[in-house]
């Protein structure tokens, strides 16, 4: 053209009002388009495996990109599950070591280790969130990480029951034995559990989780990552995770202020305060990260709520066992003065 300069690469023709038809102006390729010859009338748009380089003369491959273990993130997440998991294995050896004692008899021992141990898989299941991933694993993810806190929930609120029955209900006084004794609030943990799973096969028989890739994310990545498939079946486990810690919250609440010398109401249902505060942030912050940030707020939420059950219902026991052995013995128990109506019975 006599009266325009050729459009390098990078940049592709656009008609000038009012010029004569081989007068043209330039203008630089939008967004993921490029243009590797002179003078291009249109830009090509890169495919999405690919992305556009500053020049844009070139589509680039997109990295391939994941929450992995040797990311700073991804590091700083296994460490702190780790620590974790390995600090409710100590608190798990010490309970069975001092299982005779009056505060780990006082408050269900069966109880305390199961929910210690379920603990455990809490802490550990995030692993499942953080390296390679594939559709087994994202369907283990959601399974493993509900399945765990439905059962420690369930433990809390059984525990909550027990504490309920022995000092509030009206039963006759043999009745109440009977409750306590044969264990019988022990079988709330399986039929919520059961409840879960059928909740579980008809997310799994609908739409299961897959494995899916996020190429918008982040610039020149292409994130993988587990779908959930159904939102509304995802959202629908945590609800039912939010009505179990409801369910405790409520029958710990009623029994924070009886006057048990173990009684571990208090700490039940400050836990259950916190796990609300954790899942009800994480809802909003999840849904407005993408990719490994996101990824990254779900591991966070299982560890923190974990980590509260299991710091504010058993810190308060080691602290005794380890720091004040004096108060777990039965004559500080025999010389406290007591005006509950009904002795808890110890198992």
């Amino acid at each position: 053209s006599s009266c325009s300069e050729s459009c390098r690469p990078g940049f592709r023709k656009v008609a000038l009002e009012g010029k004569a038809v081989c007068c043209y102006g330039c203008i630089p390729c939008p967004g993921n388009e490029i243009s590797n010859e002179t003078d291009m009338d249109q830009c090509v748009k890169c495919p999405e495996s690919h992305y556009a380089n500053t020049e844009k003369k070139h589509c680039l491959q997109k990295v391939v990109s994941f929450l992995d273990y040797k990311d700073p993130l991804g590091m700083s997440l296994t460490t702190i599950a780790l620590c974790l998991s390995v600090l409710t294995v100590v608190v798990l050896q010490l309970f069975v070591k001092n299982r005779d004692t009056p505060i780990v008899k006082a408050n269900n021992r069966t109880l305390s280790y199961t929910l210690l141990i379920t603990l455990i898989i809490c802490f550990l299941c995030t692993f499942l969130f953080i390296g390679h991933l594939n559709t087994t694993i994202c369907i283990l993810q959601q399974i493993i990480f509900g399945g765990a806190f439905t059962v420690a929930l369930a433990t809390v609120l059984a525990k909550a029951i027990t504490v309920v029955i022995a000092f509030k209900v009206t039963f006759p006084s043999r009745v109440v034995r009977w409750l306590i004794i044969s264990k019988a609030t022990n079988s709330i943990i399986p039929i919520c559990t059961m409840m879960y799973l059928v909740l579980c096969a008809i997310w799994l028989g609908t739409s299961p989780p897959f494995l899916d890739q996020d190429a918008h994310a982040e610039h020149g990545h292409v994130i993988i990552m587990c779908n959930k498939g159904s939102a509304f079946a995802f959202h629908g486990v945590l609800g039912y995770l939010c009505s179990l810690a409801l369910g405790s919250y409520t029958m710990a609440f009623l029994s924070r202020n009886l006057p048990d010398t173990f009684n571990e109401a208090k700490f039940l249902s400050f836990s259950m305060l916190v796990f609300f505060c954790v899942w009800l942030t994480f809802l909003p912050v999840y849904h407005s990260t993408k990719g490994k940030v996101m990824v990254a707020m779900e591991v966070f939420s299982i560890l923190a709520s974990s980590a509260a059950l299991l710091g504010l219902i058993f810190a308060p026991k080691c602290y005794i066992i380890l720091i004040r052995p004096d108060k777990n013995s039965l004559h500080h128990i025999r010389n406290r003065p007591h005006s509950r109506r009904n002795k808890p019975i110890k198992t």
